[in-house]
């Protein structure tokens, strides 16, 4: 990789993994990048839950109706929690540490993935954020946002196509229709 823009043309989500375990160094990277993620006001209002075990990420596989089975061939989960306490803006606080954790495990020529918690279900309707933070002994008031699958790329995806660009998703001077 060249500079930031290939890194972001490079990243795909990453839903299988190999086998292979990351090694400290690829955490502490991980973490290092994480922690150094904007904040407001440079609150930090987040936490981080790293997970290895392989029985706790079948658990955490389960905990939403959809989209998070594939969190049991992960390396390793990085639990992404915000403090509404802390910050206002707690949900965009977290995000931005997660979106940070995606783009340094491509860096480190990993896989990852965005597992969405905050605002999701079981299929029995129970809140994912309540099922995780019970799994993990997550205190109150502090809330779930996300969960960062990681691991060893087990398949190849081609880069961002380019011409799927939406460019009139862009609006320069005033939103026009």
């Amino acid at each position: 990789m060249e500079n930031f823009s290939d890194l972001v043309r490079l990243r795909r989500s990453m839903r299988k993994f190999t086998d292979e375990a990351l090694t400290p160094a690829q955490v502490e990277t991980l973490m290092r990048s994480a922690l150094m993620a904007p904040s407001s006001k440079g609150k930090h209002a987040w936490h981080f839950v790293l997970v290895d075990d392989k029985d706790m990420l079948e658990k955490l596989s389960h905990c939403k109706a959809q989209g998070s089975d594939f969190l049991s061939g992960a390396a390793l989960a990085i639990v992404v929690v915000g403090d509404p306490e802390e910050s206002d803006v707690w949900v965009e606080d977290a995000s931005v540490a997660s979106t940070v954790l995606l783009y340094q495990a491509e860096d480190l020529g990993l896989g990852a993935c965005w597992i969405q918690v905050r605002e999701r279900y079981t299929a029995e309707g129970e809140p994912a954020d309540n099922i995780v933070r019970f799994l993990l002994g997550i205190p109150e008031p502090l809330r779930v946002v996300s969960i960062v699958a990681v691991g060893h790329k087990g398949m190849e995806r081609k880069p961002f196509n380019e011409e799927r660009l939406l460019w009139d998703k862009v609006h320069v001077d005033q939103f026009k229709v």
